[in-house]
């Protein structure tokens, strides 16, 4: 791929921009996009690396680093610098906050790059249930404001619940006890919500701005009972719809049972998607062919694990050792396959590991290497995360990925958003399709047909890229861009590219005349400085240098 040129697009004029109110407090458009983003939020790019501030600064003279810039803006600065320097800038830019060695310290991809997620949409106005042992209030949860609206105790009858307001620190009892079932709940949670808090957003969820509801199922004795699961999902069914639940993400397992038939987990897991709620479960990490509820439940979309080997390249994934099987129904399980390893999140805080993590981090900083070991050893990424494996951190990202096309289309049913997950994943090459069912989820695809299914803002319009004999037809839903351009290797990514037109709001469209056959990549690129991969093609390639472009293959006569 020809490397692509510095675009040097002028800053847009900005007068008009004001700030709004929301029910958490007031919003103002990022500097770069204009889309509206917490204040709190926008100067979290006082992190940057120079190299990514310069570039912002070349595109945007009159900005400064302390105007801020929202989360998507970031992360496409930190890729157009790593379109000019390689793969070792995003490297380069954690090293500004912590020394690490790559050979000591895995520096573990961003979730939502390596699920091919669309920045622009993160669960916002969308609230997800997590159903596991036990949670913590974690930072990337709670700051700068609380998003965790209620905690349930569904372990034994009768069931505590709490509720809370988004300018409360949430606290619950037994909340500070540092107990291992925190540790399980906390990862689950923060690795599909968590905003990136401890990383200054790197390593942030792909619903990072959903609320959430958390309820615990584990008793006192460390059992988890498929009674106490029925208990919460019967608590959600009551009280979900006064929350606004649309997601319930079960990273947990109830008693094995000889005969699934008349099963009260699956039952109950169906109950709540005939309420309009989504659940999703684990399918369990053994590698067997054997399924415990709620994986086995009918209704349930259950998620198996994928090794992504925490890179880019389709061709090196492959099926992790889940569980598969079949439902109570005779229906192949699982429906889906997400990672399940190399998944970045937090260390909990006040452990043990916790402490030993910031000891050995420190020491490093002093030059002291001798740690090294012990921090691949602990699987920590920042003295703050580290990286999990399991299913039980495949099945919150489906959720999270659930949460962001809700976002883009709010009146997507549980059938309808099974039915749209499983055309937009892709097959794992060389797996057993009882091992994969469809195959691992493309976030990013996922929400470019919720955009296009009924009630979505693209519902009736072409797709894009679309191919006839008088050209090739581009079209891009973006609510804040001003300005939208087509760039490709079919001129050598020579800008200005193919200037886009807004044909209603938000929907911009271009026609370029047809190319002779042959394969090509393109992207959009946003006011001048957002590139951006086309979110309604599922077909990208590997630019070899961070990230993806937008493929188009264009068939000979």
């Amino acid at each position: 791929m020809a490397e692509k040129p510095q675009l040097g697009y002028p800053a847009r004029e900005r007068k008009n921009l004001t700030a709004s109110k929301t029910s958490v407090g007031t919003l103002e458009p990022c500097p770069l996009c204009a889309t509206p983003a917490r204040p709190e939020i926008l100067r979290e790019a006082g992190w940057l690396a120079p190299a990514v501030v310069q570039r912002i600064s070349n595109a945007h003279p009159q900005w400064k680093r302390q105007d801020g810039a929202c989360p998507a803006c970031l992360q496409q600065a930190l890729l157009q610098t790593m379109l000019e320097s390689g793969d070792s800038s995003l490297h380069e830019a954690v090293q500004t906050l912590w020394p690490l060695d790559p050979l000591a310290a895995f520096s573990a991809l961003p979730t939502p790059l390596r699920m091919h997620a669309d920045p622009r949409y993160s669960g916002r106005g969308v609230t997800m249930a997590f159903v596991d042992a036990g949670f913590y209030p974690h930072a990337d949860l709670v700051q700068p404001h609380n998003r965790i609206r209620a905690w349930v105790d569904a372990s034994r009858e009768p069931l505590q619940e709490l509720r809370f307001e988004p300018g409360k620190t949430p606290q619950w009892p037994g909340w500070d006890a540092l107990h291992p079932s925190q540790w399980h709940g906390m990862m689950t949670s923060t690795s599909a919500a968590g905003n990136g808090w401890l990383s200054h957003g790197l390593y942030q969820g792909l619903a990072r701005e959903a609320d959430l509801v958390l309820v615990q199922v584990r008793d006192d004795s460390g059992h988890i009972s498929s009674e106490s699961i029925v208990r919460a999902l019967r608590w959600l069914l009551e009280n979900g719809p006064e929350l606004g639940v649309r997601i319930a993400s079960l990273s947990v397992s109830g008693d094995p049972v000889e005969d699934l038939a008349g099963n009260p987990v699956d039952e109950a897991v169906q109950q709540l998607t005939d309420a309009g709620v989504t659940v999703i479960a684990a399918a369990g990490n053994d590698g067997q062919r054997q399924l415990i509820p709620p994986a086995t439940a009918p209704a349930a979309l259950t998620i198996g694990g994928l090794d992504d080997h925490n890179t880019f390249n389709h061709e090196e994934r492959a099926i992790w050792h889940s569980n598969y099987g079949l439902s109570d129904s005779g229906l192949p399980k699982p429906e889906l396959v997400a990672p399940s390893i190399w998944v970045v999140a937090p260390v909990l805080p006040g452990t043990e590991v916790a402490i030993e993590a910031s000891k050995l981090f420190e020491a490093r900083a002093a030059g002291n290497t001798d740690g090294n070991e012990r921090i691949a050893e602990l699987k920590l990424v920042t003295p703050h995360y580290q990286h999990v494996e399991g299913t039980s951190f495949a099945a919150p990202l489906v959720s999270s990925a659930v949460a962001c096309m809700l976002e883009a289309n709010l009146s997507l049913s549980p059938a309808l958003l099974r039915e749209l997950l499983i055309a937009a994943a892709y097959p794992v090459p060389g797996a057993p399709q009882e091992r994969q069912g469809a195959g691992a989820l493309d976030a990013g695809q996922a929400v470019a047909l919720a955009l296009r299914a009924r009630g979505g803002l693209l519902e009736g319009h072409r797709e894009s890229p679309q191919i006839s004999p008088d050209g090739i037809f581009f079209l891009l839903l973006d609510r804040y861009a001003h300005q939208v351009q087509v760039v490709g290797s079919w001129d050598g990514w020579q800008a200005p590219g193919l200037r886009a037109t807004q044909v209603q709001p938000g929907v911009w469209q271009r026609q370029r005349p047809p190319l002779e056959p042959g394969r090509y990549a393109y992207k959009f690129v946003l006011d001048g400085t957002r590139w951006l991969d086309d979110p309604s093609n599922p077909r990208k390639v590997h630019n070899g240098i961070g990230g993806f472009d937008s493929l188009l293959l264009v068939p000979g006569p």
